[in-house]
């Protein structure tokens, strides 16, 4: 087997994916410079390509078995011609979980607490005191309430919120939701909340989901969040709502189009705080995703369930309680 790699590996990283690969297979760490060409002759690909990949041509040449995602966001591979394939892909759902949490909770805190404010008046040497207000106690909606969600749901608990989240497959709801609904009752969600918190898969029925109708069913003076892709807001719609005051603000670690010209309104509005889709950043990443990897290689070997196995390649994302095994769950443990 050739199994070829596209995210930033380390020696280490290749000794370990070595050991967990079957005698005689060839890795090849391909890196975003040749991974256009190297996946045209790859059995197994891990990663996530950030430069062109023609797919279709990668269908047509018929050798490609397993797409292992380096990404929770599948659109970097689910275009049609892979969707319709043979090709097993499986999700790094849940790998990055921790770290996108921990953004979530340091973005809505800097937004509530005034922090942009207050390092704006530092810059200019001024120790003026300024209104801040509360996380604690507000209702929060989470809408996708896959891996990250989750975590996002556990962190914010101990901020006393009451957390409301939808999701095409409600299951498994954890002590610390207050509710959690079928996808159908996203308005309701919108409805009730003070902060939303957008951790969706990008795949056609999310893409534009956050237009101006939806944006208008937000309580007046609400939060949006969007940690997961920017093409889920309608970009246009969201600055309209920001100046009209329908809503007080938005934090974001996604935008769209990414990078945001520098010429976006939003860049200048004082009540939004945009990050450059750093959220999944961690020292642990590469370890963690190396060891993803690895068990779904044995697995593979073995012929064993696949971790974040996308049953359904349209969703762009694993089932949860479908049987599939999920990163984090002890189905998902060697």
């Amino acid at each position: 087997m050739r199994i070829v790699l596209c995210y930033p590996v380390e020696a280490r990283h290749k000794l370990q994916i070595a050991a967990a690969a079957a005698p005689g297979d060839e890795i090849v760490d391909a890196g975003q410079e040749r991974i256009a060409e190297e996946i045209l002759e790859a059995d197994i690909f891990c990663g996530h390509a950030k430069v062109k990949v023609d797919w279709e041509a990668v269908v047509r040449r018929g050798r490609l078995r397993w797409i292992q995602s380096s990404a929770a966001g599948m659109d970097h591979c689910l275009v049609p011609p892979v969707i319709e394939s043979d090709i097993i892909v499986t999700s790094a759902s849940g790998v990055l979980a921790d770290q996108v949490a921990e953004h979530t909770v340091a973005l809505l805190t800097a937004w509530f607490r005034s922090l942009p404010v207050f390092w704006r008046n530092q810059q200019r040497h001024a120790f003026v005191r300024r209104p801040t207000q509360d996380l604690h106690r507000l209702t929060i909606g989470i809408v996708g309430f896959g891996g990250v969600g989750r975590r996002v749901a556990e962190l914010l608990a101990p901020f006393r919120t009451r957390i409301l989240a939808t999701d095409m497959f409600p299951v498994d709801q954890p002590a610390w939701v207050a509710a959690l609904w079928p996808a159908d009752r996203l308005d309701d969600l919108l409805a009730e909340s003070d902060v939303v918190i957008l951790c969706l898969p990008l795949n056609p029925t999310t893409r534009g989901l956050f237009h101006a109708e939806r944006l208008a069913r937000m309580k007046r003076g609400a939060l949006l969040a969007n940690m997961a892709r920017g093409p889920l807001v309608v970009t246009a719609d969201l600055i309209e709502a920001l100046r009209s005051g329908h809503l007080a603000g938005a934090v974001m670690d996604v935008v769209d189009p990414e990078p945001l010209p520098p010429d976006s309104p939003l860049w200048d509005m004082p009540n939004v705080i945009i990050t450059p889709h750093v959220a999944g950043q961690s020292r642990w990443r590469i370890d963690n995703m190396t060891e993803l990897f690895c068990r779904n290689l044995r697995r593979w070997y073995s012929g064993r369930p696949l971790i974040n196995y996308l049953a359904d390649k349209r969703l762009g994302f694993p089932i949860r309680g479908s049987g599939t095994p999920i990163w984090g769950s002890p189905e998902a443990e060697d």
